[in-house]
C-alpha cells in the first residue's frame, strides 16, 4: 500500500479524539484532514529517501553481477513487507484489536496470546531462510553470475523477516489505538538505516553494506515504534497460547494473503528469468520497475481515499451508490494513470538519464534501462486497474477468492510469455511478460467485478477508457516528437519538464474536444473559482 493510500485510510477511520500533533478544538472532520496530512507529508519523505536510496546504488554499483546479487536478496523484505506490514497482516489484527479495543477497552488479552507465538513462527521462518539460502538462490535466480554473493546478502537480509513481522504487530497495535503518526515514520526509518549502511560502509564491504542495510533499517522499524507500544501494552502476561478469534481471523483473511503473494510473485518470476541473461540485467529491470511505478501512488491514493465510502455503501445495502463509487473510483484512476504512462514512454531515455547517470551507471545502462521501463509502463494501467478494483473487492465484508485466483491467472500468463519471450527479446520480453500478466489480472478483476461487487455498466467505462487512450497517445507522440526535435540541445533535466508539460498539455486539450465529462467539469470549477478570485 502506499504512503498516500495509507494517509487517506487511516485518517478515514480515526476517531473523535486527535492523534499525536492534532490541536485542541478542531473539528472531527479537520482534525481527519489534519492526520491525512501529516501522514501523507512523512510517507512523501520516506518515498524521497527509497528514491535516493536507488540513485545512490545505481551511482556506487551501476547494473552488474553484484548489484542483481543483492536484488534476489531484496526479494525478501520486499516480499515480506506487503505481507506482514501493509497487506495480509494489517486486515488481519487491525480489526481483531479495534474490536477488543471497544469491548474491553484493551487490547492485552489478544497480544497476551499471539504476540509469543508470532514472535516464534517469525524467527523460525528467519532461521529457515538464512539454513536453506544457498538452495533459495539456486531455485529463484538459478543464472546469477555471482550466486555466492547472492547467498551472503540473502542471509544478511533474513532477520527482516522476523523484525518487519513485528514492526506489522506494533503498526497494527499503535493504529487500533488511532495512533498513526509514529507508524507513518516506519519508511523513513528504513531507507535511513539502508542509507548510513551505504554512504558509510560501501568502500569497505560494496554491494553487502545494502544488504546489511536491509535488516539495519528494518530492526530500527522495530524500535521508533516499540516506545509507544510498550506505553500502552505491557509484556509480563505473553504467553505461548494462541488467541483464538486471531486464529478463525487468519484463516478468514486467507485469500488477502494468497492475493498479496500473487502480485509479488511477478517480481520473482522476472528476477528468476532475468538471472538467465547477461550479469546487469536485473538490475536494469529494478530500476526500470521502481521509476515506472512512482506514478502508481497517486492512482492507489484515489482508491483508498474511496474505500470507506465504499465499504459503508456495501454495508448499508446502498447498491446504486456503491455502483457509482466504484465507477467513478475506477474512471479517476484511469485519467489519472493515462498520461502518466505517456510521460514515462515519451521521455524514458531523458527520466533515467536525469536520476541515474552518474558514478557506475553508464550511458549503456540508461539505453537498456529506458528501453525496458517504455515495455514496462505500458503496464501500469493494469497495475492501477488491479489495486483499485482489488479494493473494491475487499470493500465487502464477505471475504471471495476472486482476486487471489485473478493474480494467480495473471500469474500464469506471465511465466507463460516469459517462457516464449525470454529468447528472443530478453529483459525486454521479460518486461512485456509482466504487463501482459498482469493486465490478465486486471481484465479477470473486472469481469467479475459485476457478479462479486455490484453490476458495474461496462459501456461507459469502456468509453473512457478508449478516449484516454487516444488522449494519452496523442500527449506522448507529441511529446516525443518535441524531445527528438530539440536533441540534445536542451540539458536533461529541462528536456523532463519540457516533455511532462507537453504531455500534460496535449492530454488535457485532447480529452476536453474528447468530452471526457470529468475533464470539462474539472477545468469549469477551475475558470470559476479562477473569476471569483479575480473578482475578489
Amino acid at each position: 500500500m502506499t504512503g498516500p493510500a495509507r494517509a487517506a485510510d487511516e485518517a478515514a477511520v480515526a476517531p473523535e479524539r486527535a492523534d499525536a500533533g492534532a490541536r485542541p478544538g478542531m473539528t472531527h472532520k479537520v482534525r481527519l484532514l489534519y492526520t491525512a496530512g501529516l501522514v501523507t507529508a512523512i510517507e512523501i519523505i520516506g518515498a524521497v529517501l527509497g528514491l535516493l536510496r536507488d540513485v545512490l546504488l545505481a551511482h556506487y554499483f551501476g547494473a552488474s553481477a553484484e548489484t542483481d546479487a543483492f536484488l534476489v536478496a531484496w526479494m525478501i523484505p520486499e516480499t515480506a513487507s506487503p505481507l506482514l506490514m501493509e497487506g495480509a497482516l494489517a486486515y488481519l489484527l487491525v480489526p481483531r484489536l479495534a474490536r477488543e479495543l471497544e469491548l474491553r477497552g484493551t487490547v492485552q488479552r489478544v497480544l497476551d496470546r499471539s504476540v509469543i507465538p508470532l514472535g516464534l513462527l517469525l524467527a523460525g521462518l528467519t532461521a529457515l531462510v538464512a539454513l536453506l539460502a544457498p538452495g533459495l538462490v539456486a531455485v529463484l535466480a538459478p543464472g546469477l553470475a555471482e550466486p555466492e554473493l547472492a547467498v551472503r546478502c540473502v542471509r544478511a537480509a533474513a532477520p527482516t523477516i522476523l523484525f518487519l513481522g513485528l514492526s506489522g504487530v506494533l503498526m497494527a497495535t499503535l493504529r487500533a489505538h488511532q495512533r498513526f503518526l509514529v507508524p507513518a515514520w516506519v519508511y523513513v526509518v528504513y531507507n535511513v538505516g539502508i542509507l548510513a549502511c551505504l554512504l558509510l560502509l560501501h568502500d569497505r564491504l560494496g554491494i553487502f553494506a545494502a544488504a546489511l542495510g536491509l535488516s539495519v533499517g528494518a530492526a530500527g522499524m522495530v524500535a521508533l515504534q516499540l516506545g509507544p507500544f510498550l506505553r500502552r501494552v505491557h509484556v509480563r502476561n505473553l504467553r505461548l497460547g494462541l488467541d483464538r478469534g486471531l486464529l478463525l481471523a487468519a484463516v478468514a483473511f486467507l485469500p488477502v494473503g494468497l492475493y498479496t503473494l500473487g502480485r509479488q510473485a511477478q517480481v520473482v518470476v522476472e528476477r528468476f528469468f532475468g538471472s538467465t541473461l547477461d550479469a546487469g540485467t536485473i538490475s536494469h529491470l529494478n530500476y526500470a520497475t521502481k521509476v515506472a511505478q512512482i506514478p502508481l501512488a497517486l492512482a492507489m491514493a484515489i482508491a483508498m481515499v474511496s474505500m470507506p465510502s465504499l465499504a459503508r455503501h456495501a454495508a448499508g445495502g446502498r447498491t446504486d451508490e456503491l455502483r457509482a463509487g466504484v465507477e467513478q473510483t475506477l474512471r479517476l484512476a484511469v485519467l489519472v494513470i493515462l498520461p502518466a504512462i505517456a510521460a514515462l514512454v515519451a521521455c524514458a531515455p531523458q527520466v533515467i538519464q536525469f536520476l541515474f547517470l552518474r558514478g557506475e551507471f553508464t550511458a549503456g545502462d540508461v539505453a537498456e534501462t529506458a528501453v525496458i521501463m517504455r515495455v514496462y509502463a505500458v503496464g501500469l494501467l493494469g497495475q492501477t486497474l488491479v489495486g483499485v478494483l482489488a479494493t473494491c473487492y475487499w470493500s465487502r465484508a464477505q471475504r471471495t477468492w476472486w482476486p487471489a485466483v485473478a493474480t494467480a491467472s495473471g500469474l500464469a500468463a506471465t511465466v507463460g510469455v516469459s517462457v516464449l519471450a525470454v529468447g528472443p527479446l530478453g529483459a525486454t520480453g521479460l518486461a512485456l511478460a509482466n504487463a501482459v500478466g498482469i493486465t490478465v489480472a486486471a481484465a479477470l478483476l473486472l469481469v467479475g467485478l459485476r457478479s462479486r461487487v455490484v453490476a458495474l455498466p461496462y459501456t461507459p467505462l469502456l468509453g473512457l477508457l478508449a478516449r484516454a487512450t487516444v488522449a494519452g497517445g496523442a500527449a506522448g507522440l507529441a511529446a516525443w516528437a518535441v524531445l527528438r526535435g530539440v536533441g540534445d540541445s536542451l540539458p536533461v533535466a529541462p528536456a523532463v519538464v519540457v516533455g511532462g508539460l507537453v504531455v500534460a498539455a496535449v492530454y488535457g486539450a485532447t480529452t476536453w474536444v474528447l468530452q471526457v465529462p470529468e475533464v470539462r467539469a474539472g477545468a469549469t470549477a477551475l475558470v470559476r473559482r479562477t473569476r471569483g478570485r479575480a473578482a475578489d
